[in-house]
């Protein structure tokens, strides 16, 4: 077991460094064995001196005395947090927090978060939650929590802070796109989120949303479309918008099994890393919860990781027609290593790349029709008259109906009337379908 014999000489350097640092810093560097391990490249005698010797001048120089156990505890925390933003060191607390938020249960804000510059910078607030309810938007920067600033403090500090007992106060200090600072004031609660949503926009016409990639995500959006079948009388769709917008991800197996409800073969996504579990591919099967039903795909700067390799797998394959912003760009896969006394690391493993080899690290998906978010307006009809409304008119020579302004009814409110983007993605596949019947 190579791992074993290298960890064994790294903890008894380490010992050896941290227990005589005085004595090691007078001998000759060139007297010290250089070991390798099974071949492996010899351990960096020279940094981990440094790094006993930084120890132990905190241990007897700092202003107040701190124990091992934190100035360890922090090393780890620095050494994982220089990685990449995504990488990180769980502590029990943030360990469970990770499990319960993946299961789609968990307490707090709801906004998923990354760094930026030193900053907190909001990836996503997910539907339904206190984040989303206080109009907190993809892109905004949090410069400041219950008053103290985040520059400079970690990111799962800056989770630890958001998170809180249901019910408890928290103000958020934001920057919006360059401009002046706000308060947002929130109220934690407990959050249950549900991650897909479905309903008919018109006859023949469905509307699916995903807020996030729970790990039952997949069998949810099996249930969803066959329920749109049914509410539309049992009857195939003549269009689907698929609303990945704002959804900031989550478990990869759940994105998977989504692209496979839409597509009867081919590659969905597969990774590439080091280390030999992280070289996967996944595939489609034949079935097609679908039924090959037009396609539009929703997304925009705050669709992320999972919501990604979907949106990826779908354009590759010409299955759907992206429209919307950007995506954020996360094309990278991580593993949860436990490790003992309850923790966890959070390891960047893997990166992802889309059927055709695209990776989306940095980058995104880029949609194919770019349609902004925008602000819907509608005007009021002004009082009119029609041809039927005017005294002794003809009627229809074909025998049609009358129709006078007065019979005209006031339409129910329908989610596209205030959602440009899902309005247009509707226009879209209704001109599809009229191409087609002719």
């Amino acid at each position: 077991m190579p791992h074993l014999s290298r960890l064994t000489s790294l903890a008894m350097a380490l010992a050896l460094l941290g227990g005589a640092s005085q004595s090691l810093a007078a001998e000759d560097p060139a007297n010290l064995p250089a070991t390798t391990v099974s071949g492996k490249a010899p351990l960096p005698l020279d940094e981990l001196r440094t790094f006993a010797e930084v120890l132990d001048r905190i241990k007897s120089a700092y202003v107040e005395p701190v124990d091992d156990k934190t100035l360890l505890e922090n090393a780890i925390k620095g050494m994982l947090s220089n990685l990449d933003p995504h990488s990180a060191y769980l502590e029990p607390e943030d360990f469970q927090e990770l499990q319960e938020s993946t299961s789609g249960e968990f307490g707090g804000l709801g906004i998923e978060v990354g760094a930026e510059d030193g900053f907190v910078k909001v990836v996503s607030p997910i539907d339904d939650t206190p984040a989303s309810k206080a109009g907190i938007q993809p892109g905004d920067l949090i410069v400041k929590i219950d008053g103290q600033p985040t520059k400079g403090i970690s990111l799962m500090e800056a989770v630890d802070k958001m998170r809180g007992k249901a019910g408890s106060k928290i103000t958020l200090t934001l920057v919006r796109e360059g401009g002046k600072p706000f308060d947002v004031e929130l109220v934690r609660a407990a959050i249950k989120v549900k991650s897909v949503k479905s309903q008919l926009l018109e006859k023949s016409y469905g509307y699916l949303r995903i807020t996030q990639f729970q790990v039952n995500t997949g069998e949810e959006v099996g249930k969803a479309l066959a329920k749109l079948r049914k509410d539309n009388g049992d009857k195939k769709l003549a269009g689907l918008v698929l609303d990945l917008r704002n959804n900031p991800g989550g478990v990869l197996q759940a994105a998977v099994e989504v692209s496979d409800h839409f597509l009867r073969k081919g590659l969905i996504v597969y990774t590439k890393g080091r280390i030999a579990n992280s070289e996967l591919r996944f595939s489609a099967d034949p079935a097609d919860a679908s039924e090959g039903v037009p396609l539009v795909v929703l997304i925009n700067g705050g669709s992320a990781s999972a919501a990604e390799i979907v949106a990826g797998a779908l354009q590759d394959h010409k299955r759907g027609v992206l429209m919307g912003t950007d995506s954020f760009g996360k094309g990278s896969v991580q593993t949860v290593l436990p490790l003992n006394n309850d923790r966890a690391l959070k390891l960047t493993t893997a990166l992802y790349y889309t059927p055709n080899g695209r990776s989306i690290q940095a980058q995104g998906i880029v949609p194919d029709i770019e349609v902004a978010r925008a602000k819907v307006t509608r005007e009021q009809d002004a009082e009119s008259f029609k041809e039927a409304d005017l005294a002794g008119h003809l009627g229809n020579g074909n025998g049609g109906e009358d129709r006078p302004s007065a019979t005209r009814k006031a339409a129910e409110p329908r989610p596209q009337d205030d959602d440009f983007q899902l309005s247009q993605a509707l226009n879209l596949l209704k001109g599809l379908n009229v191409t087609r019947e002719n």
